[in-house]
């Protein structure tokens, strides 16, 4: 009987341990954080819930588990990333570190069997280059939607602040323009304001969940806004004159972005234009001719 090749065996064995974290990572349920934040709120009150059930005691070592196998500077990537990208509920850190950990090496275990299967170098280097795209993978999708939602945070800002200067006009704070901009919106920028209010009200200080905004949404133009309103605090100048000059501000920059990304239609469409619509009009209009000249020569 034909003993199994070592690199398969390893590959097996590879996968068999990584099966479970994989199947954690990816199925469990999204209400984890929530369960938590119950225990939190439960503590002192309920002794034993302290403990958590049974039941979320896998996870949670499965977590641990790979909380400690993975840098200190990856998870706080990670978490980073994951603040920057909204925190979604179905993408938890303890999750995104545990599939990092996971597909990495399984991508590297299926290259390595790829490139002793056919031994080239198109194959190394796709093994490599799987392996490297399957470990960056959470930061990638992170980055993605990151970008996505700090887009979105810089198109509504300027209605946004429309809407609280008008709030400020009418005899409304700061914080209640805020949290009346955060109840009538629907957005990123919304969920971020209503957080910030939240925090404010759990006892940090408003300079500081302020600038905790800034750097949770990583929004230029929130940034700016924040120092401003940070600088009129500190020195006493009214914020209504802040938040008018801020607003036409904004309103200028997403005309202006909105110009910018017309201007960059052109450019884009060449390419296209190039590769596939010109070919098929030489094909059609030269065709017939070419094929009358050759059959001209072919006599």
């Amino acid at each position: 009987m034909p003993s199994l090749p070592a690199s398969v065996f390893v590959a097996a064995l590879a996968l068999c341990a990584a099966l479970p974290v994989l199947g954690w990572a990816l199925l469990s349920g999204a209400g984890g954080g929530s369960a938590q934040v119950r225990d939190n709120l439960l503590r002192g009150i309920e002794p034993t819930g302290a403990a958590g059930t049974p039941g979320r005691s896998g996870p949670g070592l499965l977590a641990r588990l790979a909380r400690g196998l993975t840098p200190r500077g990856t998870v706080a990537r990670l978490d980073r990333l994951a603040g920057r990208a909204g925190r979604p509920a179905a993408w938890p850190v303890p999750r995104l570190v545990a599939a990092k950990l996971v597909l990495g090496p399984v991508a590297g275990v299926l290259g390595l069997l790829l490139a002793t299967s056919s031994p080239s170098a198109l194959t190394g280097g796709a093994a490599i280059l799987g392996t490297v795209v399957a470990y960056f993978l959470p930061e990638l999708l992170l980055h993605s939607r990151g970008q996505e939602r700090q887009e979105a945070i810089a198109l509504e800002l300027a209605d946004t602040l429309d809407q609280m200067t008008i709030a400020v006009e009418a005899g409304l704070g700061f914080e209640s323009a805020m949290a009346r901009a955060g109840s009538n919106g629907k957005g990123a920028l919304a969920e971020e304001l209503v957080r910030t209010l939240q925090d404010i009200a759990v006892g940090q200080p408003r300079r500081d969940a302020y600038l905790a905004l800034a750097e949770r949404t990583g929004v230029a133009d929130l940034r700016r806004f924040i120092r401003a309103v940070v600088q009129a605090d500190q020195y006493g100048v009214s914020i209504a004159d802040v938040l008018r000059t801020q607003a036409a501000e904004m309103r200028l920059k997403r005309r202006q972005r909105a110009e910018e990304k017309a201007m960059q239609i052109p450019v884009k469409v060449i390419f296209p234009l190039i590769l596939c619509i010109l070919p098929t009009l030489f094909i059609v209009l030269l065709g017939p001719a070419v094929m009358d000249i050759a059959g001209a020569f072919s006599e």
